[in-house]
């Protein structure tokens, strides 16, 4: 059997199972299938790469594990709803420093006025889920501190504690892979699959108020759009 057909087959193994679940020994697959063990072992290869399986060393291969999905609204002004899990988050980074000239233009700000940023690890159900880097005019929220960004959501913090009204933003989504840093703090095998979300939201006054950097986990987060579908739709 070839390599993609047992890449098709082992997707259907893995449908029939929950998240997390166990899979069977190459060498019950490679009898299952009538395949060769390398040639399962390079398909299990493929669908650890896509964030389908989960190699555990010493312990055998996984389905993935849940994923955490995020709903996103389709039109201007709707609410966005929360994310799936309880969500938490370790500060590994907190300061002040010089906006400088590409972050300047970035928040429309004076390279030489001051940004916060703020480093850190997103949690959720106990698991690693994201690396944000934030950074704020300095003048948007003057006095916060580390352990405001510990819980809770910014964007209400901002609204309810320093009068900062977040309206709209921009947001871009793009894939990429894991460096070894990043690979360390997610608890990820280096390049792993991953999503890079950027965000610039301004307030109410057009104001930029923040710049948001994201590396998500591939393999445990999923994005679902609703869309509204006109008659022109193609």
């Amino acid at each position: 059997m070839r390599r993609a057909e047992v890449r098709d087959r082992l997707r259907e193994l893995i449908d029939a199972r929950g998240p997390g679940d166990p899979m069977p020994s190459e060498r019950t697959l490679s009898e299952l299938l009538q395949a060769s063990r390398p040639t399962v072992r390079a398909a299990i290869d493929d669908l650890a790469r896509t964030g389908l399986l989960v190699r555990q060393h010493g312990k055998g291969t996984f389905t993935s594990p849940h994923k955490i999905s995020q709903e996103v609204p389709s039109g201007f002004g709707e609410p966005v709803p929360p994310a799936d899990g309880d969500w938490t988050s370790e500060v590994l980074d907190f300061r002040v420093e010089p906006a400088g000239a590409r972050l300047g233009r970035r928040l429309q700000v004076s390279p030489s006025d001051d940004l916060l940023y703020v480093r850190r690890l997103r949690i959720v159900d106990g698991e690693p889920m994201a690396i944000e880097q934030i950074r704020l005019p300095a003048t948007v929220a003057p006095g916060i501190t580390a352990g405001e960004f510990v819980s809770g959501s910014l964007y209400r913090r901002l609204r309810e504690d320093y009068g900062v009204n977040p309206a709209e933003a921009v947001q871009t989504v793009e894939p990429t892979v894991t460096d070894a840093d990043e690979s360390g703090l997610l608890g990820v095998p280096l390049h792993s699959p991953a999503l890079l979300f950027e965000r610039t939201s301004r307030d109410d006054g057009g104001r930029v108020i923040e710049f948001t950097r994201s590396i998500y986990r591939g393999d445990r987060y999923r994005i679902t759009s609703h869309l509204r579908l006109g008659p022109n739709s193609g």
